[in-house]
């Protein structure tokens, strides 16, 4: 039986195979319909393409630039194994004129590194870094389809969606974090009719599975410093893992190590009082009792008093964003806001917090100007009625929905409230 992630059956010719495939892509973008020499795993590729809205003389979108790609990749986990896949790939690619690529699990191309010349010849199709190779940006390619569906994929010339890019062959394998299973990327080969060959494959695969295994034996080293982690963006209830324990945290306890996070000196108790309650009357035996009990649930050598502190560095995904935010990574700030810090709360300290946070957000996202960006934001639960958004993406994606979108929002803003409303006496 034939690999499904390989091309050609054995001994078929693949000049003549690729003219088949050629064939049946002009086909399918002028019809719809798939014809038999295409594998399914193409086939389906090219209809989720279609679905994505990917046109076949597209080009893919530069995303990261400068300051803001440098900041992202410096954070990216795959920086720790770029070493490895240099030493593993580096001299195959430059030997053989091809591309070491390496893609985040939305597409973007991180590194792109190999043959001067193949590079100069691929930066034309902006397979360059910083660029967006999703699948539902570029259609069916290598990197994109791999972290898509979470397998190692080939794609041969005329299997690749986009016109421009049906010369390349490529193939690429997702990479996994050893301790989660989460998809952190893809590392990809990228070349000529030189890679027309299923070694290409699993040349990449077992690349990646040492990427894997390398990360792995790194993993150990991250506990050693002692360094907690706390999420609380897009959640009412916070999470804090440490030591290999992950722990739920109610909503009070929830604000209480959001703000003690965010000041490792420590805080009073008068201090904490103010920053937690709007009623100045609750006495302070109240929030000792809540402290009593985090100190319990988290454990007694965690959570010091005189000040209130916690014992070990704490990396929370709200300084994430506003460090991103502070080194200019826009793109990285944005992927890692999962919505608005702790919504339900009413504590003073982390309203403040949360509207500083999103404010800035979006302040950076409508000077920015990229539709893509905008539009992520404009989708969200927490943007979908955020008209100055939607104004700013109408200004460089002017289409109708976006224009029906604010036109909505503009009737509801001057729509009179109920209490507003004459009593009709």
């Amino acid at each position: 039986m034939t690999d499904p992630w390989v091309a050609l059956e054995p001994g078929a010719d693949p000049a003549e195979h690729m003219r088949m495939v050629r064939r049946a892509h002009e086909t399918f973008t002028e019809v719809g319909t798939v014809p038999r020499p295409v594998r399914s795993v193409v086939a389906d590729s090219w209809r989720r393409s279609v679905r994505a809205g990917v046109g076949p003389d597209g080009t893919a979108r530069v995303e990261l630039m400068d300051g803001d790609l440098g900041a992202y990749r410096a954070e990216h986990p795959l920086a720790r194994v770029m070493p490895l896949f240099r030493e593993l790939l580096g001299t195959f690619a430059s030997d053989g004129e091809h591309l070491l690529a390496v893609c985040d699990a939305h597409g973007r191309l991180l590194w792109v590194e190999g043959h001067p010349a193949t590079r100069a010849q691929a930066g034309r199709m902006n397979f360059v870094p910083g660029a967006r190779w999703a699948e539902t940006a570029v259609g069916t390619n290598a990197p994109g389809t791999a972290v898509a569906l979470d397998r190692p994929v080939q794609v041969f010339a005329a299997e690749h969606f986009i016109r421009r890019v049906q010369p390349w062959t490529c193939a690429a394998a997702p990479v996994h974090d050893p301790r989660s299973g989460r998809v952190l990327g893809a590392v990809d080969i990228t070349g000529g009719d030189g890679l027309a060959h299923p070694h290409s494959l699993g040349f990449v695969q077992a690349v990646a599975r040492a990427a894997e295994s390398h990360l792995a034996l790194l993993a150990p080293d991250q506990p050693a410093t002692d360094t907690a982690e706390l999420t609380a963006l897009g959640r009412d209830e916070a999470q804090f893992r440490t030591g290999g324990r992950r722990i739920r945290l109610s909503r009070r306890h929830s604000e209480i190590m959001v703000l003690l996070a965010r000041h490792p000196e420590g805080l009073t108790g008068d201090e904490l009082l103010c920053a937690l309650y709007e009623d100045e009357s609750v006495p302070p035996v109240t929030l000792r009792a809540e402290l009593a009990r985090l100190r319990r649930l988290l454990g007694p050598s965690l959570l010091a008093s005189r000040p209130y502190r916690l014992t070990v560095p704490v990396e929370s995904d709200v300084a994430v964003v506003e460090r991103r935010l502070e080194n200019g990574a826009i793109t990285g700030a944005v992927t890692a806001y999962t919505g608005p810090l702790l919504p339900g709360s009413q504590a003073p300290s982390v309203v403040r917090l949360r509207r500083r946070l999103a404010d800035g957000l979006r302040t950076a996202l409508i000077a920015r100007r990229d539709p893509d960006l905008l539009a992520d934001w404009a989708h969200t639960p927490w943007g979908e009625d955020d008209i100055a958004v939607w104004r700013a993406l109408s200004a460089v994606r002017p289409t109708a929905a976006i224009r029906a979108r604010i036109a909505a929002l503009e009737s509801e803003l001057a729509a009179p409230t109920a209490w507003s409303r004459p009593s009709g006496r």
